[in-house]
């Protein structure tokens, strides 16, 4: 059996479903769908230089790479490839080629440092430590079971503050943009990103083929958004916030609380039986927020760097 490596064909229905089969396998607290795998491909910004790449084994689509640079960076050369490999279908040596393929074409692309994510797992930290990588920070997914598990009441506005949804901006998002652009500046990273583009944040993040207007709760006070929680659907009954925010001037109030308490009960209320959510390990407030919310760590994701050229 020989395993080769190509790019994704966005026009080919089978390849879509193939990379998100095996997205979910090897990350099932992650939501992905064909039509979100398509949208990355197609969306990025054309800066990033991305791709998609599979590693296939008789015609089964058994691995995954998603590529390309830091475009928003203000420094140059950082890239990023993300390679995932079927649970079933390890040792095979479709993740090594994967890397391979990406790195030579990073490299081709100017980039001079990389950087991966991994499952905190041993086989993992010996495949990266193979190839060179370094260990750096470390993130956790978190699950919250909707259809059983407690979720605490809702808290009450801060005094001239309200709450919303994103489906209220579908007209003008400017004003999410601007509250999105301020909280991930304060994320924690490895890459420092300057983010200005508001018609690329159009096209990435609103958007979105998982992005749920209707669970996106703002909170809003002086009439423009000050936090929000950015909810994901993926068409069944799983739910996953992918951003939380608050503007600098209005953190310490319990806005991020608030957002995404309001949302999980409306998730819930409309049959979302399972969230998910994800935080850096040196997040402490966002993890004691969700600790309050009922999430449970269910798997540790770290980051891998190495230099090139």
């Amino acid at each position: 059996m020989t395993v080769i490596v190509r790019d994704l064909r966005p026009d080919v229905r089978s390849d879509l479903e193939g990379f998100a089969r095996v997205r979910h396998l090897a990350l099932p607290f992650m939501l992905v769908t064909p039509e979100s795998v398509l949208h990355a491909l197609t969306r990025t910004h054309p800066g990033a230089r991305f791709r998609s790449l599979v590693a296939e084994e008789d015609g089964e689509v058994i691995g995954t790479a998603q590529v390309g640079l830091a475009h928003d960076s203000p420094e140059p050369g950082r890239g990023f490839l993300n390679v995932y490999v079927r649970p079933d279908r390890t040792r095979r040596g479709a993740g090594g080629l994967l890397a391979r393929t990406a790195e030579e074409y990073l490299a081709d692309q100017g980039a001079t440092e990389l950087y991966a994510w991994a499952l905190d797992e041993p086989a993992n930290h010996a495949f990266a430590a193979r190839h060179g990588y370094g260990r750096r920070r470390s993130a956790h997914f978190l699950r919250l079971d909707l259809a059983a598990g407690p979720l605490p009441p809702l808290p009450s506005p801060p005094p001239g503050t309200e709450l919303r949804t994103a489906a209220d901006y579908a007209d003008d998002p400017r004003p999410l943009f601007d509250l999105d652009a301020e909280t991930t500046s304060d994320e924690p990273s490895d890459i420092e990103a300057e983010f200005t583009d508001y018609a690329t944040w159009v096209e990435e993040t609103w958007k979105h083929p998982l992005l749920n207007l209707g669970l996106t709760t703002v909170a809003v006070a002086g009439g423009r958004p000050v936090a929000f929680t950015a909810a994901y659907t993926d068409g069944g009954t799983r739910y996953s916030t992918a951003m939380t925010g608050t503007a600098r001037a209005f953190r310490g109030r319990g806005l991020a609380k608030l957002v995404k308490a309001a949302s999980l009960h409306r998730a819930r209320a409309a049959g979302f039986t399972e969230a998910f959510t994800g935080n850096d390990t040196g997040n402490g407030p966002m993890l004691a927020v969700n600790k309050w919310l009922g999430y449970e760590v269910c798997a540790t994701e770290v980051r891998y760097a190495r230099r090139i050229g």
